[in-house]
């Protein structure tokens, strides 16, 4: 129910309001400027019906004009409505352009007032819920606060995200599997002048190449079978805003031709289609692989490398950043905590050691899992060693750690979540963060089928 103050010196008028609206609102009444101000002071106002033929008297010099412009600087969410004579249609327009929202006449209809009140005031709380939403998307992709870390290395990828957020350049993210890319791209994107405009994903490896091509470019209709309607792709729905190409070391060279035309000319045409699209986005590319060496034995374009290699920013695996641990460990037992309505406080001594002497294959994305799961299973307020995902063969010392093979780390990754999901790939897709066509593929690349 809103709340509604009524400002005018006609109390038969004021009253005339009241008992045509009680019902449907909570109604405040102030007989001039000065009062209606002091009310607004004391109570929270969705909107002010506001008289503009004041009377300026020796103890209230506010008139209608002077108060709305005192309303709309101190309380700019407050909607107002201006009441007129009859023939004061210029002072009513000037109240408009000063920010009222609509006005009426006297003598008016109260049923005429009641519709626009209505609207008024739903108008209003779709313009306060899209600005919550606003500033809670904003907040969560804050890289100080989805970021987490407070290491070195961490810090220096903070400082990169913020010098190139501002600027409109392609970005080319590296790092291993679980290390966060996405999150350092979505970093960027809600911290640069794109931020109102769409962040569309695309992972490259989760897709076949003809089907990754519709996609991306989308395709007119009867362009293939099946294709019954003309579907816009993801470089179309991202004009203005930011693309992410993850994985992008899987496309094949056909497809990266066409993605370095787009860079190069920001224009395309639909798949089946003759006309081009011309699109205005910013690209942000990810790979776990060493580009530098596929460019070498010719699986990816060198030119296509050095488009997307404008400012190159590389995310440290976990293992590297070792005291930022406790700080994402207990990030994510407060995150789950809440979700799951459990009252954990922390962890035991004996657990903490072991999460930090583990080698963390799977990065903090494996710890999140990790975390998530013993704050579900977990009995007690402490999160104790038991309750975590872990063997004495899975945690190694320093030294052992820095000569394990980065491919036999996400080997045992890998099989330790197969066995946890009972061999259900889905399910470990999921823990893992990969597509079920990628896991499939790692499958069998180390034989674990």
């Amino acid at each position: 129910m809103g709340k509604i103050l009524i400002v005018d010196d006609d109390k038969y008028l004021r009253k005339q309001i009241y008992w045509a609206f009680k019902k449907y609102y909570r109604l405040l009444e102030a007989e001039n400027g000065e009062e209606a101000l002091k009310v607004m002071k004391k109570n929270f106002v969705d909107l002010v019906l506001l008289d503009l033929h004041l009377p300026p008297q020796k103890d209230t010099p506010l008139e209608g004009i002077k108060v709305l412009k005192e309303i709309r600087k101190n309380y700019p969410e407050v909607v107002i409505i201006v009441i007129t004579g009859d023939n004061e249609k210029k002072t009513a327009l000037e109240a408009i352009n000063l920010g009222a929202y609509d006005y009426f006449s006297k003598p008016f209809d109260l049923s005429e007032m009641k519709i626009i009140l209505k609207r008024a005031l739903y108008l209003q709380s779709l313009e306060r819920e899209n600005r919550r939403l606003s500033e809670e998307l904003q907040e969560k992709y804050q890289f100080s606060n989805l970021i987490i870390g407070k290491s070195k290395k961490i810090q220096e990828v903070f400082t990169l995200i913020r010098r190139v957020a501002q600027s409109n350049c392609n970005v080319l993210i590296r790092g291993e599997s679980g290390t966060g890319k996405e999150l350092v791209a979505r970093a960027i994107h809600y911290n640069s002048s794109r931020k109102d405009k769409p962040f569309v994903p695309v992972n490259c490896a989760a897709l076949p190449q003809d089907l990754l091509e519709s996609e991306l470019f989308g395709y007119e209709r009867g362009a293939f079978t099946g294709a019954t309607s003309q579907k816009p792709g993801k470089f179309e729905i991202s004009s203005g805003g930011t693309i992410f190409l993850d994985e992008v070391a899987d496309m094949s060279l056909s497809m990266q031709a066409k993605i370095l035309r787009v860079i190069q000319e920001r224009v395309f045409e639909r798949v089946g289609g003759t006309k081009s699209i011309k699109v205005d986005i910013r690209i942000i590319a990810a790979t776990n692989k060493d580009l530098e060496k596929a460019v070498k034995n010719n699986s990816f374009r060198d030119d296509l490398y050095y488009r997307l290699n404008v400012v190159s920013i590389y995310i440290p695996p976990l293992r590297e950043r070792r005291e930022d641990i406790p700080l994402l460990a207990n990030f994510f037992l407060k995150k789950y905590a809440k979700e799951n309505k459990k009252q954990i406080n922390g962890f035991s001594p004996e657990a903490m050691d072991s999460l930090m002497r583990y080698d963390w294959p799977g990065n903090v994305r494996e710890l999140e899992n990790i975390i998530e799961g013993a704050v579900v299973l977990g009995r007690s307020n402490l999160i104790l060693r038991e309750d975590l995902f872990l063997t004495s063969s899975q945690e190694v010392s320093s030294d052992e750690e820095a000569s394990l093979p980065l491919m036999e780390q996400e080997k045992r990754l890998i099989k330790r979540i197969l066995n946890k999901t009972g061999g259900n790939q889905t399910k470990a897709a999921k823990l893992l963060g990969i597509h079920r066509n990628t896991l499939r593929r790692k499958i069998k690349k180390y034989n674990l089928a």
